[in-house]
């Protein structure tokens, strides 16, 4: 028969057990996808250290391509339109790699970039703008954009907002 006070030991001890099993492991705040993510970046910064300068351009684009086609057929789609739209709308700015995703800088800083859904794993890609882009309006606006299509409004949407941030970065 077991007493009030042995089962009240026996809870004692059983929190103790889960709260040392549980702080035991180390936490650093990041998910697997943000550790390899910023892995991703590392590789990009090396690689664009060792590019020869006179390549350097075609040798980005070339990589932001090869990202591109390794991404699932939904994404690879709509990240195949957004590049062309940049290319077209933006051809001032650059591509290149940035968090292992493609990305378009001005002057060596990113101003756009996509995120495909399947890295993330989110139900929708994504366009964002970063804060070199200057799409402000009045106090608030937004800087992502989700995508689950390209409509020809769609297009037209990114275009405007492309045009506008190049303008003004």
């Amino acid at each position: 028969m077991t007493t009030t006070a042995q089962t009240a030991t026996k809870k004692t001890a059983t929190k103790k057990t889960t709260i040392a099993k549980t702080t035991a492991q180390p936490f650093d705040g990041f998910t697997e996808d943000e550790r390899a993510a910023m892995k991703d970046h590392a590789k990009e910064l090396k690689a664009a250290a060792r590019r020869n300068p006179r390549t350097a351009k075609a040798d980005a684009e070339q990589e932001v391509l090869a990202k591109i086609a390794e991404m699932e057929p939904a994404d690879r789609a709509l990240a195949e339109r957004v590049h062309a739209l940049v290319r077209a709308a933006a051809p001032a700015l650059t591509p290149k790699l940035w968090y292992g995703m493609p990305a378009y800088a001005k002057d060596g800083k990113v101003l756009c970039f996509f995120q495909c859904a399947q890295k993330f794993k989110s139900r929708y890609a994504t366009l964002g703008f970063s804060d070199v882009a200057t799409l402000d309006d009045d106090t608030m606006w937004p800087t992502t954009f989700a995508l689950t299509a390209l409509t020809p409004t769609t297009e037209a949407r990114i275009t405007a907002l492309l045009t506008t941030a190049a303008a003004t970065a």
